[in-house]
């Protein structure tokens, strides 16, 4: 919860003792050291519950790439890459190398793995990986009843393994709680006022941050943007619709992936998949969903069994950048030549203990509100098929451990009000075709933000700004981050096309 305090009769005397005492050195810097490749790492101490900043403490992992031109550095750029549960080090490290020369010159690319994720105090809710592994579905997600009751299985050994270790982590890992560590960062990395970029579900951290501490935001950038007031006070629909069905994600989902089958039929003999390219995909899916089908897998040649659940969720893995449509019609076109269907890829080599798998639920259960009920989960899924298309099912699933989640996480979580006036604007990235984070919610955003500006991709993929390659895009969110100018309003920017044109090499 978030608490406040009662100023009483002694506050002038306070005061006094305040002015009286000698000034504060502030807190030591930062202690950097050399990790990957042009990057320092470091880690800070933050209260585990700041409702009692005396009490245990916690660590936050660090990473910067140092401004490449330290005359002109303006400060820091801090970098939350959503998932939620992703880690901000490894992200940074691994996507952002290659930012906009201007933004490297002129700030510190900072990441951070929020509390209870990567390498900051994790939540671990098991002795081992393999432990791990062997609670979870053997499926993304369930289709049949049968397959529904091994899931509801999976979801409860998740809860009660994260309730018996997760303590008292798992009971601190609200937005709320990382939107006041990210300000301790702020100041421990020496900036007057924060700059911020967060994609996805960071959009619920930068939307949290700028209501919590309006006035120390000099430029926040939220990008593939969460509607906080769904998430997170969506009233009676809060306990029969999980968070991503209320969101609308399968639905947006399906739209760009009907986007994929248009452009791939306008882009003809470019496209590996294109003539009914709808049309083929649904013969796919219903050939594969009546019964897995031995293939060899286009993309590895290994011999895999499709199954509709492998269809789904690589058409998924396509719709998130445009940049893999040309992949994902080859792999549709290698599939169908079989026959029909995809396979099941082999997983990469695990982490030593791939900690996104608990640190994901430990968020999502935080921070948003979903049924306590099977039962509604199971109903649910089943209207979201209908009325979302191929992807509404498997989005109805993604959080259902929050079903069964510890009730005493999240004790920290903010729900609004949404709508304090930052000191600089605000600007929020929306894209129409989103897969993940609908382009209402970019909407909704902007109408909540009183100092705030809309930025509209026109285009496909999850999140816009750097990781979808769009020159345009790209310079307006670089020139905000500089210099605080936001777009001018209604600034719409076009896409590239994802496909060569006919004849092109």
């Amino acid at each position: 919860m978030i608490r406040r305090t009662t100023v009483g009769g002694a506050a002038g005397a306070l005061l006094l003792a305040v002015l009286a005492a000698p000034v504060s050195a502030g807190p030591p810097p930062l202690r950097w050291t050399p990790c990957a490749d042009g990057f320092e790492c470091a880690t800070v101490p933050v209260p585990l519950d700041h409702d009692d900043p005396a009490g245990p403490r916690i660590s936050i992992a660090l990473t910067r790439m140092p401004a490449t031109d330290p005359d002109r550095r303006i400060g820091s750029l801090v970098i939350n890459p959503g998932g939620p549960g992703l880690s901000g080090v490894s992200f940074v490290q691994t996507y952002l190398r290659d930012l906009p020369a201007e933004l490297r010159a002129r700030f510190d690319i900072v990441g951070f793995d929020s509390r209870g994720l990567g390498a900051s105090t994790a939540l671990r809710c098991y002795a081992t990986a393999e432990e791990q592994r062997a609670d979870q579905a053997p499926f993304l997600y369930p289709e049949t009843p049968a397959e529904e009751e091994v899931w509801r299985r999976a979801d409860d050994r998740l809860a009660a393994a994260c309730d018996r270790r997760g303590h008292p982590i798992i009971d601190h890992m609200s937005s709320a709680d990382v939107a006041r560590d990210l300000d301790l960062l702020r100041v421990r990395l020496g900036d007057r006022k924060l700059t911020f970029l967060g994609y996805s579900f960071g959009s619920i951290l930068g939307q949290t941050y700028a209501n919590l501490f309006p006035r120390t935001v000099r430029a926040l950038v939220i990008d593939g943007v969460i509607d906080p007031v769904t998430a997170t006070r969506p009233g009676p629909a809060g306990h029969t619709t999980p968070t991503a069905t209320r969101m609308g994600s399968g639905r947006d989902a399906t739209r760009t992936l009907e986007e994929f089958f248009r452009v791939c039929d306008a882009a003809g003999a470019a496209c590996a998949f294109s003539g009914d390219a709808s049309g083929r995909f649904a013969r796919l899916a219903e050939r594969v969903r009546r019964a897995p089908v031995p293939i060899t897998d286009p993309f590895t040649g290994a011999p895999v069994v499709l199954t509709y659940n492998d269809l789904i969720g690589v058409a998924l893995w396509g719709t998130w950048n445009a940049a893999r449509w040309p992949d994902l019609a080859r792999y549709l076109a290698g599939v169908e030549h079989q026959l029909f269907p995809s396979g099941r890829r082999a997983p990469p080599a695990p982490e030593a203990y791939p900690n996104q798998f608990e640190g994901e639920f430990g968020v999502a259960c935080s921070d948003t509100v979903n049924p306590r009920s099977f039962r509604a989960w199971r109903d649910a899924a089943d209207r979201a098929e209908r009325e979302q298309g191929y992807f509404g099912r498997i989005y109805a699933w993604v959080w259902s451990a929050c079903r069964s989640w510890p009730p005493s996480a999240g004790q920290d979580r903010y729900d609004g009000p949404w709508t304090a006036r930052t000191a600089a604007p605000v600007l929020i990235v929306g894209n129409h075709f989103d897969p993940a984070t609908p382009y209402a919610g970019a909407l909704a955003a902007a109408r909540l933000l009183p100092n705030s500006r809309l930025l509209t991709f026109a285009g496909w993929g999850h999140v816009a700004f750097h990781l979808q390659g769009n020159d345009c895009v790209d310079a307006h969110v670089t020139r905000y981050l500089i210099d605080a100018t936001p777009p001018a309003p209604g600034t719409v920017c076009r896409p590239d096309p994802p496909f060569p044109p006919s004849g092109a090499r």
